[in-house]
C-alpha cells in the first residue's frame, strides 16, 4: 500500500507491506488523518524524546534512523478483522480509534512508532477494544479531529474549570483552539484567548474566545488588575487578616469551622485556570510571573527543549501547575459524541487538505500561523 514515510525528518510517499490485522485487531481504509503538532516536533526531534519516554521504560518511540509512518488522529472505515476478533460493527462502517496498537510484545503508539504504523497512509491497524462506531450525522472530517479534542477535553477537565471561573488560553494554534471549544462546550463563561497571530485569534473568535488578545500590544493579564483575582501576594495576608477581624468580633462562633465551609463553598479566593498551549521555553515563567496568586496552570503544549520557571515566584504565589498528557477512552467517547450533538463547531479549525504527496509541504506550510491551523490527509484523494 503506499503511505507517507518518515526517514532522517524526510517525508516520502513509497511502498510499503500491506497491513495485516491480529487477533483483537482490526483494518480500517483511511479516510482522513489529521496532521498533529506533535508530528511536527517528531519530525525533527524524535530521538529527544525517544530518550525521554526510554528511561520511562518505553523504548519504542520513534527515531530518526527508522522508517515510521506517522499519523495518529484518523478516521477510516472498516475493512476487515483479524482472526478471532469480535465484529462490533459491519465491513465499511466508519469508525474512529484511539492510538494504541498492541505489537511485539507491547503498546504501541499509533503513528509514532515503527511498530505501528499510522494513518498517513491507505490502511491502518487499530484495537477492536479501541474503536468506536462514528454517528451518521457527523462528517468525515469532523470524525477526524475526535482524537486532538479528546486532548483538549482532557486538559479542560485536569483543569477543573468552574463555568464561573475565567480560563485563560495562552496559544492558539490546532490544540488551543480544541481548548477553547472544549471550554465553552462545557460551560465556561468567559475565556480569554491570546496569540501574536492574527489569523489565530480570527479563529480564536471563531471557536467562541469571549476576548481575544494580542500580546504584542496588549496583556492578556491586564483585565486581573480590576477583577477579584489578587494579583498582589500581601492581598493574600489581607483577605486573611480582614476575614479573622470579622469573625473574631462574633463570639463563639466557630471561625475554624467557618473557614472551611467558606472553602468548600467557593467563598475564598481562588485564581484563574490557565492553559499553556505553546510548548516553547520560557511560556511557563512568563505565565508564573504574570498569572494572578492561586492561578491553575495546564500545561498542554509539548516542549521539547528544556525550560526553566522561579520556584520562588510560584510559591509565593501559590501557582498550582498540571501536566496534562492524551486522554482516556471515555473522553475519547464523550468528544465524539458532543460533536454528533452539535455542542462542538470544529469546522474553523480545518483549514486544507492534502492527499499523500501534499504531506511533506502541509508540515513545511504549517510552520506558518498565519496559513494554516489543522490540515487532513484524504490518502486516497
Amino acid at each position: 500500500m503506499r503511505a507517507v514515510v518518515c526517514h532522517q525528518s524526510e517525508l516520502t510517499v513509497d511502498e510499503i507491506a500491506d497491513l495485516t490485522p491480529g487477533r483483537g485487531q482490526v483494518l480500517l481504509d483511511v479516510e482522513r488523518c489529521g496532521i498533529c503538532g506533535s508530528d511536527l516536533h517528531a519530525r525533527t526531534s524524535c530521538d529527544e524524546t525517544a530518550a525521554d519516554v526510554a528511561s520511562l521504560g518505553y523504548d519504542d518511540f520513534m527515531r530518526s534512523d527508522q522508517r515510521v509512518v506517522m499519523g495518529h488522529e484518523f478516521v477510516g472505515t472498516v475493512a476487515d478483522y483479524g482472526p478471532r476478533t469480535r465484529r462490533h460493527f459491519p465491513v465499511g462502517s466508519r469508525v474512529v480509534a484511539l492510538p494504541i496498537l498492541r505489537n511485539a510484545g507491547s503498546v504501541q503508539l499509533t503513528g509514532l512508532s515503527e511498530k505501528a504504523p499510522g494513518g498517513f497512509a491507505e490502511q491502518v491497524v487499530v484495537e477492536a477494544s479501541m474503536t468506536l462506531r462514528v454517528p451518521d450525522d457527523v462528517l468525515v472530517e469532523h470524525a477526524a479531529l475526535t482524537e486532538p479534542l479528546a486532548v483538549a477535553w482532557h486538559a479542560v477537565r485536569k483543569g477543573q474549570v468552574g463555568s464561573k471561573d475565567t480560563a485563560v488560553v495562552i496559544g492558539c494554534g490546532p490544540i488551543g483552539l480544541a481548548v477553547i471549544l472544549m471550554l465553552k462546550a462545557s460551560g465556561v463563561r468567559h475565556v480569554i484567548a491570546s496569540d501574536y497571530s492574527a489569523g489565530r485569534r480570527a479563529l480564536a473568535q471563531q471557536c467562541g474566545a469571549d476576548v481575544v488578545v494580542d500580546p504584542a500590544t496588549s496583556s492578556p493579564w491586564a483585565s486581573f488588575e480590576e477583577s477579584s483575582y489578587l494579583t498582589e501576594p500581601i492581598a493574600l495576608a489581607e483577605f486573611g487578616l480582614k476575614s479573622m477581624d470579622r469573625m473574631r468580633a462574633v463570639p463563639m462562633l466557630p471561625w475554624a469551622r467557618l473557614m472551611r465551609a467558606a472553602e468548600k463553598a467557593g467563598a475564598t479566593p481562588r485564581g484563574p485556570v490557565v492553559f499553556e498551549c505553546v510548548g516553547v521555553p520560557g511560556v511557563i515563567e512568563h505565565i508564573v510571573s504574570s498569572a494572578p496568586l492561586l492561578t491553575r496552570v495546564v500545561v498542554v503544549g509539548v516542549c521539547m527543549g528544556t525550560d526553566s520557571f522561579r520556584p520562588s515566584m510560584a510559591i509565593n504565589k501559590e501557582i498550582e501547575l498540571r501536566f496534562a498528557f492524551a486522554y482516556d477512552p471515555s473522553e475519547f467517547h464523550e468528544t465524539l459524541q458532543w460533536m454528533a450533538a452539535g455542542k462542538i463547531d470544529v469546522a474553523p479549525l480545518i483549514t486544507g487538505t492534502v492527499g499523500l504527496e501534499g504531506v511533506a509541504g502541509a508540515f513545511t506550510d504549517l510552520a506558518d500561523p498565519e496559513r494554516h491551523a489543522k490540515v487532513l490527509v484524504d490518502p486516497r484523494g
